[in-house]
């Protein structure tokens, strides 16, 4: 006698395979949080609603910016690490979630394990600039300057944990020198107080530095980048000006919970990489000195893992601490 229980086998299977897509196709059903660890009127704010935007026009659900500063930015990745798995939380990890696991070694969450990588879709290049009160052209005669006078100079940055910090403190290992690094609450407090005359120099941000460069109230000696600076090409690299590999770039991108569905990840990543060829996001990024970018979840993670590496050692070699 024949029987016809088997096909129950077969069908299920069947709908099993087909669930991821059409998981995938029907996200999102609702609203998503997208967390910033840093605060608003940022370079960091800027970028996460230019993405928020244009999801948001996508999908005809709300993308909400969800500004969660303090800490290095270790407030709101506590949060999204402990979010629910579901793609309806996200985080705009930026340059600090590569160097908080070194720096705070008691974190609440892995900034590794904790999380699935989406893309890294923006690079900043910083510039070095120096008061015209500091006799120096080229970042060669800036090195040669500081080890005639060790613990002089001082270098303000956005806050300890930050590029602009550690540009100063890789300057510092790979110049062989001592710069007396001053943190302050963001770059415009540092850049001021650069303009004025009471910080010897500072990395500061590509859009902040470049007027006052034009202006003479400041005078850039290169930028961090690996590339020149496409709105200033006439400004070496560091790399060209002497410090061969020299690289210190602020980045932001996306992150999800770990477990988060593998499909919703893939839509995520393909729907960002698609807003951002379009020419009103890529302009909003350019206006804070960023170059949009795409790659694969794989390839941000292991860009990830690179920077920890890359910053454990100079964390070392600096003897630098967070308290």
């Amino acid at each position: 006698m024949k029987t016809f229980l088997y096909c129950a086998v077969p069908c299920a299977v069947l709908l099993m395979a087909n669930a991821p897509c059409a998981l995938a196709q029907q996200y999102p059903t609702k609203p998503i949080r997208l967390l910033v660890g840093f605060a608003a009127g940022g370079p960091s704010d800027v970028a996460a609603r230019t993405i928020a935007q244009k999801l948001t026009e996508k999908w005809g659900q709300q993308v909400i910016v969800d500004i969660r500063p303090g800490a290095g930015g270790n407030i709101a990745t506590e949060i999204a690490a402990k979010a629910p798995a579901d793609g309806y939380t996200l985080i705009e990890p930026a340059f600090a979630h590569a160097v908080n696991p070194i720096l705070y070694p008691k974190l609440p969450f892995d900034a590794v394990k904790d999380f699935a990588p989406i893309l890294l879709f923006a690079s900043i290049a910083n510039l070095l600039v120096v008061h015209p009160s500091i006799p120096v052209h080229s970042v060669t005669e800036l090195i040669a300057f500081a080890k005639a006078r060790p613990n002089q100079l001082v270098y303000g940055s956005a806050g300890s944990g930050t590029a602009s910090h550690f540009a100063g403190e890789l300057l510092n290992v790979m110049g062989g020198i001592k710069v007396t690094h001053i943190p302050y609450k963001g770059l415009a407090p540092a850049h001021t107080e650069t303009v004025g005359g009471q910080l010897s120099m500072m990395f500061d941000g590509i859009v902040t530095g470049l007027p006052a460069v034009k202006a003479g109230r400041l005078r850039a000696l290169g930028v961090t980048t690996l590339k020149r600076w496409q709105g200033a090409p006439d400004i070496p690299t560091m790399s060209e000006a002497g410090l061969a590999g020299f690289e210190v770039n602020s980045w932001y991108g996306l992150l999800a919970p770990a477990g988060t569905p593998r499909e919703i990840v893939l839509r995520l990543n393909s729907e960002v990489a698609r807003a951002l060829r379009e020419p009103d996001a890529r302009e909003r990024l350019y206006s804070i000195g960023a170059e949009p970018m795409s790659n694969t979840p794989e390839e941000f993670a292991d860009y990830i893992n690179a920077e920890m590496v890359k910053w454990s050692k100079v964390i070392k070699a600096a003897g630098i601490r967070v308290d």
